[in-house]
């Protein structure tokens, strides 16, 4: 019973995961890195970033930055607290966030451990 519970308590999570992300308009969901990139690239501006699902590890995300030409792509996982991090250059400490939204604010500012602090948001228009 036990295990259920957990599992039960992981979907929930995963669902809360889904809605905090579909919430942003930098969120354009299940699209391909190659996509990704040419979004970015169609942006041009060094900062521009954009977040979507990860297509190697279900139920995390990436967020993706343009910088100098190349695309930095950034895992992000909630934990079983529900808490977000960023997986960040080494040598930087692990920061946890309660919100999506405050990863981001935290990210504008450089020295965050990313290659290029996001300035210019590549947001998808969502169906109403």
């Amino acid at each position: 019973m036990q295990g259920q519970i957990s599992h039960a308590c992981s979907d929930c999570l995963r669902n809360n995961a889904c809605s905090a992300m579909e919430s942003l308009s930098v969120y354009h969901g299940a699209i391909s890195r190659e996509t990704c990139e040419m979004r970015l690239y169609e942006a041009g501006k060094d900062g521009s970033y954009l977040i979507r699902d990860s297509e190697s590890v279900p139920g995390a995300y990436c967020l993706c930055v343009l910088c100098n030409g190349f695309v930095y792509t950034y895992r992000l996982q909630r934990d079983a607290e529900g808490s977000w991090a960023a997986e960040t250059a080494p040598g930087h400490t692990k920061r946890l966030f309660r919100k999506v939204k405050n990863l981001i604010s935290a990210f504008e500012k450089p020295d965050q451990g990313i290659a290029i602090p996001l300035r210019y948001p590549v947001t998808v228009q969502k169906p109403c």
